[in-house]
């Protein structure tokens, strides 16, 4: 009847690592996830925006600001998880030279520790982009 006991102790001990391991690879996994989320939709959006009209009459680049955030926006918002809260912020959009900060604050849930029902674990990820302009393109295209 002892070993019975260890067993039970033994299955019991392996469903409490398996819990604790989903946790910590819920904030974790979702931290690299929203990452490289917010950097590659960064960069498309940025994209998306350029003035070309003004980069072909002054040979510099431009974004509109409207446009940046309309497009980061609606590719953030095709690709997140339907099961976490976010909060958008934008901080220093220029338009010339093209830079934006952006800071995405998550909200990935409340786990009960103990008699303790606030733990709230919010995952904060700021990315700073700068679009800049490839000069040997131009430079090679001008020798030809």
């Amino acid at each position: 009847m002892k070993e019975a006991y260890w067993g039970y102790w033994l299955i019991l001990l392996g469903i409490f690592v398996i819990v604790i391991m989903m946790l910590i690879n819920s904030v974790t996994t979702s931290t690299t996830q929203d990452y490289y989320l917010i950097k590659e939709t960064t960069e498309a959006a940025m994209i998306d925006a350029v003035d070309y009209g003004y980069y072909r009459e002054y040979g510099e680049l431009r974004i509109n600001k409207e446009k940046f955030v309309e497009n980061f926006l609606r590719r953030f918002s095709e690709t997140i998880n339907i099961n976490k809260t976010y909060n958008v912020d934008f901080y220093d959009i220029y338009e010339a030279p093209p830079k934006v900060s952006v800071k995405v604050t998550t909200n990935s849930g409340s786990y009960v520790v103990g008699y303790d029902a606030d733990n709230n674990y919010d995952i904060v990820n700021k990315i700073d982009a700068v679009l800049e302009m490839n000069e040997s393109a131009d430079n090679t295209a001008e020798e030809e």
